[in-house]
């Protein structure tokens, strides 16, 4: 018997590719392309904002020049002070830069003044708004004048007296610390000192000194005129009569008497000094 051939068993051949997923090539080439967009997009950012940037601050630049200021609030620097404090630097006269440093800015290291704003009017024109501590009066202290507010908190040293607050006198105290209330007996007398002032402001009337005996009895000064108050009954009267009297005392030297005023009163007295 002949030997019996074997069948060659048909090839498998191997794909060239093997089996796709159309998806995930999508998604792929989806990826892909979003991820040169965002390139794309990156690199124009890069180039567009600085420009843009650039042009923005030259529009500010030639368009926010400030030639008109206003200032307000300000009682113990004048305008022009007020101006040179605020509108320094390289910038200190474009109105953008200027409203946005000072937007409610406290400031430390100017006496009176506790924050100021810079408002913007047109581009060309701000409004300086200057808030300033409320100062009942000041004292004398190792050759500095102290300042105090209401509370009698100091709140301010300085070398330079001020016209606007009267100089207390006869107060008690064996120390001062700035920011600090004042170490006196009796507390209660810086609100008074504080209504005096207004009183006196109100009328327009301004007292160089106010004077606190041992019983806390008040004495104002008008140039060469004393004037003695009392105690606080009927201040606001006496502070009232004071603004018809004291313009015909105005060159003479003398006592006021106004301790025992009251509604009744018809006659107050004034002893001249003689000369």
């Amino acid at each position: 018997m002949g030997k019996k051939r074997k069948r060659k068993r048909p090839s498998q051949r191997r794909p060239i590719f093997s089996k796709i997923d159309i998806g995930e090539l999508f998604r792929n080439i989806g990826i892909y392309c979003l991820r040169r967009k965002s390139l794309i997009v990156i690199a124009a950012l890069v180039i567009i904002l600085p420009i843009a940037a650039l042009i923005a601050l030259k529009y500010i630049s030639d368009n926010y020049t400030v030639t008109n200021v206003y200032v307000t609030g300000n009682t113990h620097y004048t305008n022009e002070e007020i101006m040179e404090m605020v509108m320094d630097g390289q910038f200190g006269h474009n109105s953008v830069y200027l409203s946005m440093k000072y937007r409610n800015k406290s400031i430390e290291d100017i006496p009176f003044i506790q924050k100021m704003s810079v408002e913007i009017l047109s581009p060309d024109t701000i409004r300086i708004n200057v808030y300033e501590k409320a100062i009942a009066g000041y004292i004398q202290y190792l050759g500095r004048y102290m300042y105090f507010d209401r509370d009698g908190i100091v709140v301010e040293s300085s070398l330079e007296s001020s016209d606007d607050v009267p100089l207390v006198l006869g107060l008690s105290f064996d120390h001062v610390i700035i920011h600090e209330k004042l170490p006196v007996e009796n507390e209660s007398v810086f609100a008074e000192i504080l209504d005096i002032t207004k009183l006196l402001s109100k009328y327009e009337l301004h007292a160089e000194k106010i004077f606190f005996d041992s019983d806390y009895d008040v004495y104002l000064y008008f140039g060469g005129v004393e004037v003695s108050i009392g105690t606080r009954d009927y201040i606001d009267e006496k502070i009232i009569q004071l603004q018809y009297i004291l313009p015909g005392l105005e060159g003479k030297s003398g006592i006021l008497e106004m301790k025992d005023y009251n509604e009744d009163t018809t006659n107050i007295t004034f002893e001249e000094k003689s000369k």
